[in-house]
């Protein structure tokens, strides 16, 4: 006999999984290999698991943790089912927190990309990627004159042949981004993709709204069919907690045209955010930092010590002869 616990836990899911869907096309509809619910009974339930784990990845009921609040921490979460339609929306149910309340980082991605399950130095994946990512960033790298306030939504389309530039937080290659306020809110915060007709749309919901705000959006971007969703993250000095809750992909309605061309060998490309303008090193020399400051203020206090020091002893032995003098 089913308990009224076990009805009321399985309500209580159904409940969460209704109030993260967002409205989306009509004549769309979700994509059940591509889409992850909690509790997920899809992950490692199999040994023909649609998602695979890599790395420092955990899994519990109620999230799967790409890294924990931890340094030098890299994980991801890969579904091992290529995508065979041109149009597609995602929305990602995630949450970023940790006990860092100035320093954290340092974010993670959502990737659709040729290579699924790689390591290396972006955010745990492989740079020099071939596809799309969806960069999640909570920490600025980049104190130069071009950055930009954290965290902040950005995408990167590549063929192979673009580095990521870590320490400038990828301002050279970037197609678009935005400003987003995400981590360590108390309200539920997800992420949508939406790649139609070679436009990609990227919109938030962080304030508990249910409602869609447009972050930024992108026209002229080619993306092939067959490659792989994928989500990625790392920490170093600093850390944070990077959770996945839930994932809803959608197959969108697309033209005659887009359905019956290969769209397999299209090369990754989008035009830049902002193609004229050329890589720039960080001026040296241009200010103080902190740390020279500091510095400075000891070397005034020794020195101011030192002469209050002779001072005190010369006067000492002025006042020495005088007396013998007399």
């Amino acid at each position: 006999m089913v308990s009224i616990s076990n009805i009321s836990c399985l309500l209580f899911f159904l409940f969460i999984n209704l109030t993260n869907e967002q409205d989306h096309d009509e004549n769309s509809f979700e994509i059940r290999e591509h889409s992850l619910n909690r509790p997920y009974p899809a992950v490692f339930s199999t040994a023909n698991s649609y998602w695979h784990l890599v790395g420092n990845t955990i899994v519990t009921d109620r999230y799967i943790r790409l890294t924990s609040d931890s340094q030098s921490k890299a994980g991801g979460l890969w579904n091992m089912i290529p995508v065979t339609y041109p149009d597609w929306e995602m929305h990602i149910h995630y949450k970023v927190h940790g006990s860092g309340k100035e320093l954290f980082g340092d974010g993670f991605v959502i990737w659709y990309v040729r290579d699924p399950k790689l390591t290396g130095p972006v955010f745990g994946y492989a740079d020099y990627f071939h596809g799309l990512a969806i960069i999640m960033d909570t920490y600025s790298n980049h104190n130069g004159p071009h950055n930009h306030a954290h965290p902040y939504i950005s995408a990167m389309v590549n063929n192979g042949s673009l580095h990521y530039d870590h320490d400038r937080d990828g301002t050279h290659t970037i197609i678009s981004g935005c400003e987003s306020p995400f981590r360590g809110r108390d309200t539920d915060t997800l992420v949508a993709i939406r790649y139609q007709n070679d436009r990609l749309t990227i919109s938030t919901d962080i304030e508990g709204k249910n409602v869609w705000k447009e972050c930024f959006t992108a026209s002229d971007v080619h993306l092939p069919t067959h490659y792989y969703f994928g989500f990625s993250a790392a920490t170093g000095d600093l850390s944070d907690n990077h959770d996945i809750i839930s994932v809803h992909t959608y197959q969108l309605d697309s033209s005659e045209k887009r359905r019956s061309e290969d769209r397999r060998s299209i090369i990754p490309n989008a035009p830049g955010a902002e193609p004229e303008r050329e890589h720039t090193d960080d001026p040296k020399g241009s200010g103080w930092s902190a740390l020279k400051i500091f510095f400075l203020i000891i070397f005034l206090i020794i020195v101011c010590v030192g002469v209050g020091v002779g001072a005190y002893y010369y006067m000492n032995n002025r006042q020495y002869q005088r007396t013998r003098f007399y």
